[in-house]
């Protein structure tokens, strides 16, 4: 499947998007398929809340968009990927810079459009940790997609 944009172009997109330049998120491609990032926020006075650690939105609104946005990349524009549900499961305070890793193998996706091709539609669920500088757990995300071939 030929992708939508370039890793080039996927990395300025993602790292000059205003919400995330506001909230001091950063992102990494990690390979040139893009099916591999690596996102991090630095503890600043725009992402702290009354007591000093990371706020909560911040946390999940740094990994929002990454399962979508590499499914969409690998999937390309004959599939419709939404986001369907989210969770965020707070573990302990984000006192230091913060991290997650995104990543969805060759064979997940195809997987995914195995599941469409037979029934369809496919919600996938993805699940992402984040950590802090000294890999502690601090939050656990899970992301629910809903993906259909256009008709």
């Amino acid at each position: 499947m030929k992708k939508l944009i370039s890793k080039k172009m996927l990395y300025r997109f993602i790292n000059f998007y205003p919400p995330f330049i506001g909230a001091g998120v950063k992102v990494r491609v990690l390979n040139d398929e893009c099916s591999e990032l690596e996102v991090s926020m630095k503890l600043t006075r725009f992402n702290k809340n009354y007591v000093g650690t990371h706020f909560g939105g911040s946390l999940y609104s740094m990994c929002d968009p990454f399962y979508m946005l590499i499914l969409m990349q690998h999937l390309g524009r004959d599939y419709l990927v939404w986001d369907k549900s989210a969770s965020i499961d707070f573990r302990r305070p984000g006192r230091t810079k913060v991290k997650a890793h995104f990543k969805i193998s060759k064979d997940r996706i195809k997987s995914i459009i195995d599941e469409v091709n037979e029934l369809g539609k496919c919600e996938p669920i993805f699940n992402v940790d984040v950590l802090d500088e000294n890999d502690k757990l601090v939050a656990t995300i899970e992301k629910k997609l809903w993906v259909k071939k256009k008709s």
